[in-house]
């Protein structure tokens, strides 16, 4: 990077910041995750069985990713970069925590809801289709979400995921089976 950039790094590019990081750079990497700590929660959320756990796969994916910044080799953007490192993360949460699985504790002391009582019915649709799409496969459901809820092409959802687009396309087609017979039960 140039020194203009060094002192401002809000103007570098999200390479140039990763490559500044990796060089040393005290901010670089907070930069990064502050342009793009949004995405990347809302893909732990998706790919998570609760906040808790899309809370800790993400700060292991953040972990990782400021360890591996040296290794990036540049073959795709540095957004979609953290995007898979934040998949699989959520993919190693999720298999780690297959032996015992936990329900989070309901605090006595919660709020009331943050919507009005008139956003009921989308707020429960949401809910419905949230607790079907956590009863897919994880490998069907990151499909699913990469496709569908974040808009990625076939092809870019294969390269974040690191599988063949027939795989996705594959996937994809029988996450949609399933999800639909569990939304009509």
């Amino acid at each position: 990077m140039s020194a203009s950039r060094t002192e401002s790094p809000s103007n570098a590019s999200d390479r140039e910041l990763l490559a500044a990081h990796a060089a040393g750079a005290p901010h670089a990497f907070a930069e990064l995750f502050r342009r793009h700590r949004d995405h990347l929660y809302q893909t732990a959320l998706r790919a998570s069985y609760s906040p808790e756990d899309a809370a800790d796969s993400l700060q292991d994916a953040l972990l990782s990713a400021h360890r591996g910044a040296a290794g990036f080799r540049g073959d795709a953007e540095v957004r979609s970069w953290m995007h898979r490192i934040v998949v699989n993360a959520c993919l190693d949460r999720i298999r780690r925590n297959k032996l015992r699985r936990t329900e989070p504790l309901s605090e006595d002391t919660a709020d009331e809801p943050a919507c009005p009582r008139d956003d009921f019915a989308a707020l429960e649709a949401s809910l419905l289709v949230d607790a079907a799409l956590f009863t897919l496969p994880a490998d069907q459901r990151t499909a699913l979400v990469a496709v569908e809820l974040e808009g990625y092409s076939i092809a870019d959802a294969a390269a974040l995921l690191g599988i063949p687009e027939g795989t996705v396309k594959s996937r994809c087609a029988r996450g949609r089976r399933r999800l639909e017979m569990k939304l009509r039960e």
